[in-house]
C-alpha cells in the first residue's frame, strides 16, 4: 500500500511538472491520440537493468515509455509516448528495446506507428547499451520506410540520437516555443564554436517548421498536434499493401469550378494564390496541407476527389512566382515519393516559368537538388495527373508535366503558356540582331505577340499529343474526377533492380 501511494504521489509530481511547462503527461497524451477505452499497453513492468550509478534505487515500471496499441477513429495503431518526469525521458537499453518492440509489431501487422517524443537523448549512465538500441531503432525506422506510415510528434525536448528517429519517419510534429530538436545543445555550441543560442532559436519549431524543413506541421498546442496526427491517418493505408479509406465529404463530382476565372487572372505576370484552387478543386474542407511554411514557393498536402484520398502539388505565383528552388524541390520529392509508396494518387496544378535562377541556387546544387523531383516523379508507379492553369516552361515542365516522363493524363487551360521559356525572353534571344535597332519597341512587341500565338498555344501541344485535353477552369474538377477513376486501376511494371539511386 505505501509504494501505491508513494507512486501516486510520484505521478502527481510529475503531471504538475508537466502541466507547469505547458505539456501533457506520456498518459494524457496516450488517451487523447487513441479511441477512449481501445488501448492495450504492452511490457508494462519493463524496467531497466544496469546497475551503474546506484540506478537501481531509481528504476521504475515501464522505464520511461508508454508503448502499446489500440484504435483510432476505429483504425488500428500503435504508438509509443515517452515519460518526460521519468529520468527526463532518457534512452536507456530497455526504453529504446520497448519502443523498438512496439516498432517489430507495427511492421508485422502492417498498422501505422505514432512516436510521442519528450526526451534529452541517450541515457549516459548506461553507457554503450542505451546507443546500440538507438541503432535498432534507426533500422526499423528504415525498414518500415515505405512499408506502414510513421509518425513522429515532438511534445517537448528531442536531442542527441532521439532526433535521428523522428528524422526517418514521414512526417514530423512540433509544438512551438514548446517543442524543440537538435543534436548538440546551447552549451556544446558555446564551447565549440563561440556562438550563443537559446533552446527555441537553435531548434524550436519555427525553426525547423520554416527553415530547415524538419518539421513538417506546428501547432501551437498539444491537443492541436495530436488532433492533427489523427486527420492525417484518416487519409492514410495502414500500409502499402492497403488503400486509403475512401470518406464521403457530400460533395457532388459534378460540381462545376466557377470562382476559378475569378480566383485566377488570366494576365500571367499576376499572381495569386494557389490555395484558393485547391481548395475549389477538390471536395470542400477536404484539403490538409503539410510542410506549410516551408518552401512556400510550392503547396503540397492531402486532399478528396469524389471522397479519394489524393496527393497534391502545386506551384505557388505569391511566392517567388512559383518558381522551384532548392527547397522546394526536396518537399515535393520526399512527398511524391512518399504518395508513390502507400499508392496515393498524384494530382499536380502547374503555373511555373522555371528553376529558380541565381548564383547562391547554382552554388548550392540546385541541380542536384532539382534532379530529385525528376527522379520521384519517374520512379512513381501511382496514378500521375497534371493540369497547366498557367504557365509551363523548361524544365520545370518536364518535371511537372511532361508525358514522357511517364504521367498517364494532361490537360491545360485554354489560356495556359507550354515552351521553353516565357515569349519575351525567347524573342530576345531569337531575334537579338533583329531588334538591336528597335527604338520605338514596336517590332519587339509584335515578334513577342507572333511567338505567343503560335508556340504557347496549349492546343499546339494537344495536336501534338502532349496535351491530352484542353479543359475550361469551371470544367477542372470534373475532369480530374473522371481522369482519377479512369486511372485506379493502374498497373506498371518497373525493372527488377534493389533499389534506385536518388541524388541525394
Amino acid at each position: 500500500m505505501k509504494m501505491a501511494a508513494g507512486k501516486k504521489q510520484l505521478d502527481k509530481e510529475a503531471e504538475k511538472m508537466q502541466h507547469d511547462k505547458g505539456k501533457l503527461t506520456a498518459i494524457e497524451r496516450i488517451g487523447l491520440l487513441f479511441d477512449q477505452g481501445s488501448f492495450t499497453e504492452i511490457n508494462e513492468q519493463a524496467e531497466l537493468q544496469s546497475h551503474q550509478f546506484d540506478l537501481q534505487g531509481k528504476k521504475r515500471a515501464g522505464d520511461g515509455v508508454i508503448t502499446g496499441f489500440g484504435t483510432i477513429f476505429g483504425r488500428r495503431a500503435i504508438a509509443f509516448a515517452q515519460d518526460f518526469p521519468f529520468m527526463g525521458g532518457s534512452m536507456g537499453e530497455v526504453h529504446n528495446q520497448k519502443i523498438a518492440r512496439a516498432m517489430e509489431l507495427a511492421l508485422k501487422t502492417g498498422c501505422p506507428i505514432i512516436g510521442l517524443f519528450d526526451s534529452g537523448g541517450a541515457r549516459i549512465q548506461e553507457g554503450i547499451g542505451g546507443l546500440d538500441g538507438g541503432g535498432n531503432i534507426f533500422r526499423l525506422n528504415t525498414l518500415a520506410s515505405g512499408v506502414i506510415p510513421q509518425i513522429s510528434a515532438i511534445l517537448g525536448p528531442c536531442a542527441g540520437i532521439a532526433v535521428y528517429s523522428p528524422a526517418l519517419t514521414d512526417f514530423v510534429f512540433m509544438t512551438d516555443k514548446i517543442s524543440n530538436m537538435f543534436i548538440t545543445g546551447p552549451d556544446v555550441i558555446k564551447s565549440v564554436t563561440g556562438e550563443a543560442v537559446d533552446f527555441q532559436s537553435l531548434g524550436g519549431g519555427h525553426v525547423h517548421a520554416v527553415k530547415s524543413g524538419v518539421a513538417h506541421f506546428l501547432c501551437s498546442n498539444e491537443k492541436e498536434c495530436i488532433s492533427k496526427i489523427k486527420k492525417l491517418l484518416s487519409y492514410l493505408p495502414p500500409n502499402n499493401l492497403e488503400g486509403a479509406p475512401p470518406s464521403d465529404m457530400g460533395d457532388s463530382p459534378n460540381r462545376e469550378n466557377s470562382s476559378l476565372a475569378k480566383i485566377v487572372p488570366e494576365d500571367p505576370k499576376k499572381s495569386y494564390d494557389v490555395k484558393e484552387v485547391i481548395k475549389e478543386i477538390a471536395d470542400k474542407g477536404s484539403f490538409f496541407e503539410a510542410q506549410e511554411e516551408y518552401a512556400p514557393n510550392c503547396v503540397i498536402g492531402f486532399g478528396r476527389l469524389h471522397g479519394r484520398t489524393v496527393g497534391i502539388v502545386a506551384n505557388q505565383p505569391m511566392v517567388l512566382a512559383g518558381c522551384l528552388d532548392i527547397n522546394s524541390s526536396d518537399k515535393i520529392a520526399r512527398f511524391v515519393r512518399f504518395c508513390d509508396a502507400f499508392n496515393i494518387p498524384l494530382i499536380n496544378l502547374v503555373d511555373v516559368t522555371g528553376y529558380l535562377p541565381g548564383i547562391e541556387q547554382e552554388h548550392h546544387g540546385v541541380i542536384r537538388h532539382g534532379a530529385k523531383i525528376l527522379f520521384a516523379y519517374s520512379e512513381a508507379a501511382v496514378p500521375k495527373i497534371s493540369i497547366v492553369l498557367r504557365k509551363a516552361y523548361g524544365g520545370a515542365y518536364i518535371a511537372l508535366c511532361s508525358k514522357a516522363m511517364g504521367y498517364d493524363y494532361t490537360m491545360a487551360w485554354p489560356k495556359a503558356e507550354i515552351a521553353v521559356m516565357g515569349a519575351e525572353q525567347a524573342v530576345n534571344i531569337i531575334y537579338r540582331k533583329e531588334l538591336a535597332g528597335d527604338k520605338t519597341g514596336k517590332a519587339r512587341k509584335e515578334k513577342t505577340k507572333e511567338f505567343s500565338d503560335v508556340f504557347l498555344n496549349p492546343s499546339l501541344a494537344a495536336k501534338e499529343g502532349r496535351i491530352d485535353k484542353v479543359i475550361e477552369p469551371k470544367e477542372t474538377r470534373k475532369q480530374l474526377i473522371a481522369a482519377l477513376e479512369m486511372l485506379l486501376q493502374k498497373r506498371e511494371k518497373k525493372p527488377a533492380k534493389k533499389h534506385g539511386n536518388i541524388p541525394l
